[in-house]
């Protein structure tokens, strides 16, 4: 593939001990990647300064920017806090990535769309977040746009994995407490396993085909069909009711339809991820039970 560094690349990704964090620091890369996983302990991005001595100390030929305030719900009542983390931290790591001549990987979300859609939303329509989450997690995408002339920033949606809570790890849980269980049918989706995204993440990464990006794993679901089919692979019992988003109401909007297409991943020429029960299957087998 033109446009791909050979080269081992350093790579420092912040947020190192959420999910999707923690799965590219424990990620095997063969050699390829010499990946430096930086917590909030180490890296506070809330301050630019200490941003601009960690990476210029590092100098990274990559940052991957995992870290985020991701409560959807709490970010209602605290705004503030959603923007100064997601809006003015992810500035901050533009700035200090810029400035070291670093690319930058900015990891967004499918929360900047408004939900309202029937067919998948590509990598340019219309942004329009109806949460606070939402629009810090846009306003983010926004100043590294503007901030950094070498960025992809990378959309993703439904995410679990290996590591930290989420809803395969909940649906397990709840499994093993009762038999029946009522899960949300109106809000459609692709599930996405922190495992395949980090590979995607770090194959795009070796690269120079910047710009705005959707990756999630391949398909559609609904809630309800996507934890019906957890317990069939996980060969639990316990069985899934439908119900609707009305029943559950939430201090948040979730949106009812936040399906993104994969547009650049195929113009690109770049590897697209697995479906998504194909990736739940893999999961599954290879991830300790709760």
């Amino acid at each position: 593939m033109t446009g791909v560094d050979q080269r081992t690349l350093k790579v420092v990704v912040t947020g190192a001990n959420g999910q999707l964090g923690r799965e590219l620091v424990m990620m095997d890369s063969k050699g390829r990647f010499a990946i430096t996983g930086l917590d909030r302990s180490v890296l506070d991005i809330t301050n630019l300064e200490q941003c601009r001595e960690v990476l210029a100390q590092l100098r990274p030929d990559v940052v991957i920017h995992c870290a985020a305030y991701t409560a959807v719900d709490k970010a209602e009542a605290e705004p503030d806090e959603a923007f100064r983390i997601n809006a003015a931290g992810t500035r901050n790591i533009a700035l200090a990535s810029r400035e070291i001549g670093a690319k930058l990987c900015a990891i967004s979300t499918d929360y900047v769309f408004d939900g309202t859609g029937t067919i998948p939303y590509k990598e340019y329509d219309r942004t329009n977040p109806l949460t606070v989450y939402g629009q810090s997690k846009l306003a983010g995408e926004q100043l590294v746009q503007s901030l950094h002339d070498r960025y992809f920033i990378v959309r993703t949606s439904w995410v679990y994995g290996a590591y930290g809570n989420n809803f395969v790890k909940t649906m397990l849980k709840l499994a093993s407490e009762r038999d029946q269980l009522k899960v949300v049918a109106d809000q459609f989706g692709s599930p996405t396993y922190t495992y395949d995204l980090a590979l995607f993440l770090l194959e795009l990464a070796a690269t120079d085909y910047y710009g705005l990006y959707h990756a999630s794993n391949s398909g559609i679901c609904s809630w309800y069909e996507f934890a019906k089919v957890i317990m069939e692979e996980s060969g639990c019992g316990t069985q899934i009711e439908p119900c609707t988003t009305a029943e559950f109401p939430r201090p948040a909007p979730r949106p009812s339809y936040s399906v993104m297409d994969h547009s650049a991943i195929r113009s690109n020429g770049l590897e697209p991820l697995r479906p998504w029960r194909e990736a739940l299957r893999h999961y599954l087998s290879n991830t300790k039970r709760i």
